[in-house]
């Protein structure tokens, strides 16, 4: 095999997610009782509507900082009394995201999640008296017990995330406040788009890395039924159409320069050369 044909054979695997690469991890319990509130005003403070984080801003301020990290504490204790059912993945899904965020702002300024060691595999983060991993978070535990309705909910700092929502995930809600994170992932045109006149949908890469997660509910066409824009419903659920995964965009969610500009081949070269 020259050369090329090995550059490019590296250069396919590591375009896959971490997910793709590595769909396993360990179950990870959470106490119950965990608090919420002050994660959402953080989340409101710093996120916009468009789910793009104030990093910069965020930095600089080191009480809300601290207040992250008060937050992040919530999740250490050993889960002598652990939660079950959506407090346990409302806790979990706001521990992916929160942990995420800290993890950016550690490191910041970056260019993509990808920029950084270990970010998905390495246990950085203490929940439940052990230190975990992102994939442990979402493979281990998440998708085992909410399926495709994990990804929806959890962001990995990338642009072409499904966008974080200015809220913090509750057992008392999180079905409707997981339904409306998929509604508004699907109504973003930016993110995946309907078109009914070509017979065409351009969707997330992450319907076809985690196909399977999406069969299990019934297929891809079932679940874009259910969530897409009202007046798409019946399109989207007939799966008359052709279906294109829209490249990934790993560069950050950041509102202010950073991630904008990042490449394929810069996600290349920092997975070679980091």
């Amino acid at each position: 095999m020259n050369k090329l044909c090995i550059f490019l054979s590296i250069f396919g695997l590591l375009l896959l997610p971490a997910g793709a690469r590595a769909q396993t991890g360990e179950n990870v319990d959470v106490r119950s009782g965990i608090k919420h509130d002050e994660y959402e005003r953080l989340l409101r403070k710093y996120v916009n509507e468009q789910g793009l984080v104030n990093y910069s801003g965020w930095k600089q301020n080191q009480a809300d900082l601290a207040a992250l990290d008060v937050y992040l504490k919530e999740f250490a204790p050993k889960a002598n009394s652990p939660a079950q059912g959506n407090e346990k993945a409302a806790a979990l899904v706001n521990a992916y995201n929160a942990f995420m965020l800290r993890w950016i702002l550690s490191n910041y300024p970056t260019e993509s999640v990808w920029a950084l060691k270990d970010s998905f595999k390495g246990k950085h983060s203490e929940i439940g008296g052990r230190k975990v991993s992102f994939n442990d978070i979402e493979h281990g535990t998440l998708r085992p017990s909410i399926g495709y309705r994990t990804h929806s909910v959890l962001v990995c700092a990338a642009r072409s995330c499904p966008p974080l929502q200015r809220f913090a995930y509750t057992a008392a809600m999180f079905d409707e406040q997981n339904d409306h994170a998929f509604r508004t992932w699907l109504a973003r045109e930016d993110l995946n788009k309907f078109s009914p006149n070509d017979k065409k949908v351009e969707i997330s890469s992450i319907f076809k890395w985690f196909k399977q997660d999406f069969d299990k509910a019934g297929g891809v066409p079932k679940i874009l039924g259910r969530y897409a824009p009202s007046f798409l419903h019946d399109f989207a659920a007939s799966g008359n159409y052709e279906i294109k995964y829209i490249p990934y965009n790993w560069g950050l969610n950041d509102q202010g320069p950073h991630g904008r500009n990042y490449s394929r081949t810069n996600l290349v070269f920092d997975n070679i050369f980091k």
